[in-house]
């Protein structure tokens, strides 16, 4: 025990950077002393590499390798020192909690960074002003037409300038809010120039989710010892069922301003086609991960952030649920209050993405790319670690 309080202090006085650690940080940091000594782990995923090439923790390095972290849970399961060792090592859970420190810090702009801590509430709130806009808009800009067969012309009761410019406003905020939130993360100890070659690796690792597979191509430990790929699988199904939909709603409007070719399209038209793809990856991907948020081993992640997390996974759900019930009944009578239930829907979505989880994808990736550089120059410790 005076080891641990010998190592609880030094990781105190490891204030470098933007000031004094905050506990978790400090948790952090003392963690990766320990680790650092140890250094089973070190193949398991970039985390433990990156560790080895620093022999302090200041705040820069901490939120860099909890951004770098992918809650695979492996490290936990194989760890001497895990929480029932007096070192009580849980590094899973202490990089959760670190990341949310992240996200609240670098929010755009800062005032709306506690919408994380809060996202339960934000999510619900948004979904309710979402609805009752376009509930709202719906009678007014549909008149007498609201509960008659429209033969799935959306337009006749959204123009589709209308749609435009409001989606348009709120997906350029949203990007704005995230864009910056991860510049000023980038800005913190850059690694340097990206290469060629490290941008490439970083995407690869980004977009196969390579360090969901525990770094042996068994996958993440979930529940149990037992590894599982469950996890990456539903990431993708997700990941990839969002672009889709994007693919979709990108397609229709070259259709419409390029082509002047306006909806409703054929179930065998483009878009409908990438949407119905992606509208699957949007169930099959967010229950999954709802199940397993469900059913994960308690002293994996952080409990604090299960209302983001199942918030963030209830919207995507909503968003293609209502998409299918939209595709299906759009020669009916029911399509104009199906129209404003998803669109309220979406526009919650994307209203609540710079400060939910949605975010965590595009740090992880920025720690990607920091790691893909940083790993290609020589260690300033000069020890051979890599």
């Amino acid at each position: 025990m005076q080891q641990l309080e010998a190592l609880t202090r030094e990781a105190q006085g490891l204030a470098m950077g933007r000031g004094p650690l905050t506990g978790d940080e400090a948790e952090v940091a003392r963690q990766m002393q320990i680790c650092n000594a140890c250094r089973y782990c070190e193949g398991y995923c970039a985390v433990f590499p990156a560790m080895a090439r620093r022999l302090e923790f200041g705040k820069t390095d901490i939120h860099y390798l909890a951004n770098l972290c992918h809650n695979c849970g492996d490290c936990l399961h194989a760890c001497q020192y895990g929480p029932d060792h007096e070192f009580k090592v849980n590094v899973p859970q202490a990089m959760a909690q670190v990341r949310l420190h992240t996200y609240t810090e670098f929010a755009w702009p800062r005032a709306f960074g506690g919408l994380y801590q809060r996202n339960g509430l934000a999510v619900a709130l948004a979904t309710a002003a979402g609805l009752a806009l376009f509930l709202i808009l719906s009678m007014v800009m549909a008149g007498t037409q609201m509960g008659q067969p429209l033969a799935g012309n959306f337009y006749a009761i959204f123009p589709h300038n209308v749609l435009a410019w409001m989606f348009g406003i709120v997906f350029a905020y949203a990007a704005l809010a995230l864009g910056i939130g991860v510049s000023r993360f980038w800005r913190e100890e850059s690694p340097g120039a990206a290469t060629g070659e490290a941008t490439a690796e970083a995407v690869h690792n980004a977009l196969t989710l390579k360090y969901l597979d525990g770094g042996h191509g068994k996958g993440c430990n979930e529940e149990s010892d037992a590894f599982t790929l469950a996890r990456r699988r539903f990431h993708h199904f997700t990941f990839y069922g969002f672009m889709l939909c994007f693919a979709a709603t990108s397609v229709a409007t070259l259709y419409h301003y390029l082509f002047h070719w306006e909806a409703p399209y054929a179930f065998t038209s483009l878009p409908v086609i990438l949407g119905s793809l992606g509208g699957l990856g949007l169930l099959i991907g967010p229950a999954g991960l709802l199940w397993l948020n469900l059913n994960r081993h308690p002293r994996h992640g952080d409990a604090a952030q299960k209302p983001m997390d199942r918030g963030f996974i209830a919207l995507l759900l909503a968003t293609s649920l209502t998409g299918f019930a939209l595709l299906l009944w759009r020669d009916s009578g029911a399509m104009g209050l199906l129209l404003a239930v998803h669109l309220g829907i979406v526009m919650a979505l994307f209203l609540t993405m710079p400060y939910g989880k949605f975010a965590h994808g595009i740090f992880r990736s920025a720690a990607l790319l920091k790691w893909s550089i940083e790993r290609r120059q020589p260690s300033r410790l000069r020890l051979g670690a890599d």
